[in-house]
């Protein structure tokens, strides 16, 4: 306790003032001078008594700190009783909850990373697996020339699916990294529909299915017309691919006061309700999921829905088609 330089200010303080007023009592009266001085000594003790414990608190409080900061966050510091350490020590165990849960969220995000680069090894290992064996076959000089074209386009194929399956890993990454500023601009829906589903007519007319549109032209909401384009190309593409030749993709959209609705429906072969909940979760690959299905398409569709300020929810029934029910709400002023 001497060692800490406030205490022993404060004990100069008091000796060099009770000496003063002893020597100053003393020409006055000694017998006053005698009891001030007997008075002066307990009134000491007492502080000293207090700052004793004072200290002792406050070196606890120290060994605390350092349990916590060697990883020790089950600690309870919480002190129902008024005064200064009371309140310091409900502080430092309101800062022990949130480092806890800091903590918590590391160690989750630790986990998901090392999940996250298995599952990219995995997507990325199969495809040049394959490729490697065909490069091999390629190099037989006695290789007839349908066999040869073959390789070749097998070999073209699975280089789109890596490039593309890279390019939606890096949208994935910038999104999560809240890198991309999103557009506030009118997006009406048919010019929507119109860009998302460009590139997916021709798989469209090759299994003979009908896109139906149903709203009010006019109908848009305020977001980035070309992230917007990303996501509904990829829930188009889904149904696309879970649908039989023949079938209907349905596109209903419509505004209210608070938002705008867009609900997207087909006629294929649905999802089994143990897949449902997960869908949207990123690697994911249920039970009707296609061979070439990496995961990731509708992971994307909802966070950059949501980054928008936007909800998607969806709903199936096994041989009943899906039906993907997305909100775009409005900002209130």
């Amino acid at each position: 306790m001497f060692r800490n330089r406030e205490f022993r200010r404060l004990f100069w303080i008091m000796l060099v003032t009770g000496t003063v007023g002893f020597f100053v009592i003393a020409g006055i009266h000694l017998l006053c001078a005698l009891i001030f001085l007997i008075l002066f000594l307990i009134l000491c003790g007492c502080v000293l008594g207090y700052t004793a414990v004072r200290y002792h608190q406050i070196a606890e409080l120290s060994i605390y700190l350092n349990r916590i900061a060697a990883g020790e966050y089950g600690l309870d510091l919480r002190d129902n009783m008024e005064g200064e350490l009371s309140a310091l020590k409900n502080d430092i165990y309101k800062v022990t909850v949130m480092l806890a849960h800091q903590a918590d969220l590391l160690e989750k995000d630790k986990l998901y990373l090392a999940d996250t680069l298995a599952d990219i090894s995995h997507q990325l290992k199969t495809p040049l697996t394959s490729m490697l064996v065909m490069t091999d076959l390629l190099e037989q000089p006695d290789l007839p020339a349908e066999k040869r074209r073959e390789f070749t386009g097998h070999i073209r194929s699975q280089l789109q699916r890596m490039e593309w399956l890279i390019s939606s890993l890096l949208k994935l990454s910038k999104l999560d990294a809240g890198t991309i500023r999103f557009k506030k601009e009118q997006v009406f829906l048919p010019h929507l529909v119109d860009k998302a589903t460009e590139h997916l007519m021709v798989l469209m007319d090759v299994k003979q299915q009908t896109l139906v549109l149903e709203g009010d032209p006019d109908t848009y909401f305020l977001g980035d017309r070309d992230w917007s384009a990303e996501a509904m190309a990829n829930l188009i593409k889904n149904c696309v691919e879970h649908t039989p030749c023949g079938g209907t993709i349905k596109i209903q959209y419509e505004s209210s006061t608070l938002y705008t609705q867009i609900v997207l429906s087909d006629t294929g072969e649905g999802v089994d309700p143990v897949d449902l909940p997960h869908i949207f979760e990123r690697f994911y690959k249920g039970k009707n999921s296609s061979k070439d299905s990496v995961g990731i398409g509708l992971a994307m569709a909802k966070n950059i829905i949501q980054k928008q300020n936007g909800t998607i929810e969806a709903s199936s029934e096994p041989g009943k088609g899906m039906t993907f029910t997305i909100k775009f709400y409005r900002a209130i002023i």
